[in-house]
């Protein structure tokens, strides 16, 4: 064995747990964050500190979340050494499952303490979002009757980490949240919503087995692969409602260029059940919710500006 210095090996411990969060999965809270501070900026409020701080605060609350759902599963069995869960620490026996409970409460605890902070500057709204938000983080996988495995993660998700996250960053710049802040934040929350089930169809075998009743395994293959497709086409038409109801720019019809990848993602996860190939329908899903977002907010920044004054 060779011997690592005491850099290598904090270096070592700190990728482990970097891993464990599953920095990946960050993106599906970025793209409703710049979402969110765009519309903001749109409406003439905009403050970086408090802007980085909810960025912070939304990771750290991800991270912990992240961390929870993979050591539930594992406690339940429904994540085993054969299976292709994004972090796999505790199934490669990096970290031990008390250290990955203990990190997540950790993390959790440190976006709350965050959120509480930004609530004293976003008023009531954030007081509301955020406790909405820990809530549903701590109970996707924990507690008695878990979200995850009651059916319920997608209506979850989509609450959370769609129009959640939108309406949260911009009340924290703003002080309040508007109905138009929520529909235009209506077809990310349906691709964040599209993330997770594709997530759930490529598991749907051994989620089954664990006894674990997403909707997917509720459904069955078919109808789960109905559901992904309608999450997918649903993202793009709430973006036409929302722009003929002027809560996006015309410049947010930038995201029609994504069409193709979108169909292309429904066709494949209609026609396979290898869990490989449901893998890369998983990343590319999370790949083009990023995308998706970026445009979104974009397009609302140029727009905004273009025709300021």
């Amino acid at each position: 064995m060779i011997a690592r210095s005491p850099c290598q090996r904090i270096s070592r411990r700190a990728s482990i747990w970097i891993q464990a969060t599953r920095p990946k999965s960050f993106a599906a809270t970025l793209a409703p964050l710049a979402l969110g501070l765009a519309l903001a900026w749109r409406d003439g409020r905009f403050n970086l500190l408090t802007a980085a701080l909810t960025l912070l605060g939304a990771m750290l609350l991800q991270a912990g979340a992240n961390l929870l759902n993979d050591y539930m599963d594992h406690r339940a069995g429904a994540d085993s050494s054969a299976s292709l869960s994004p972090s796999r620490v505790i199934q490669d026996g990096l970290l031990a499952p008390r250290q990955v409970l203990i990190g997540a409460w950790v993390c959790l605890g440190a976006g709350a303490l965050l959120g509480v902070a930004l609530a004293w500057i976003g008023g009531w709204a954030v007081w509301l979002i955020g406790a909405i938000g820990v809530l549903i983080a701590v109970l996707y996988t924990a507690g008695p009757a878990p979200l995850a495995w009651r059916g319920l993660g997608e209506i979850a998700v989509f609450v959370a980490m769609g129009p959640g996250i939108v309406a949260g960053a911009y009340a924290v710049q703003t002080q309040a949240v508007t109905p138009g802040v929520l529909l235009a934040a209506t077809p990310l929350g349906l691709l964040v919503t599209a993330i997770l089930h594709a997530n759930n169809l490529r598991d749907l075998d051994s989620d089954r087995l664990a006894g674990k009743r997403t909707l997917a395994t509720r459904l069955g293959r078919r109808g789960a692969q109905i559901e992904y497709a309608a999450l997918m086409a649903g993202a793009f038409v709430a973006a036409l409602a929302a722009i003929a109801l002027d809560e996006l720019p015309p410049a947010a019809l930038a995201v029609c260029v994504l069409l193709p990848s979108a169909s292309q993602l429904v066709r494949t996860a209609g026609a396979t059940t290898h869990a490989a190939d449901l893998n890369r329908v998983l990343r590319q899903t999370g790949a083009l919710h990023l995308k998706f977002g970026v445009l979104l907010a974009a397009s609302v920044v140029i727009w905004a500006w273009a025709f300021s004054g």
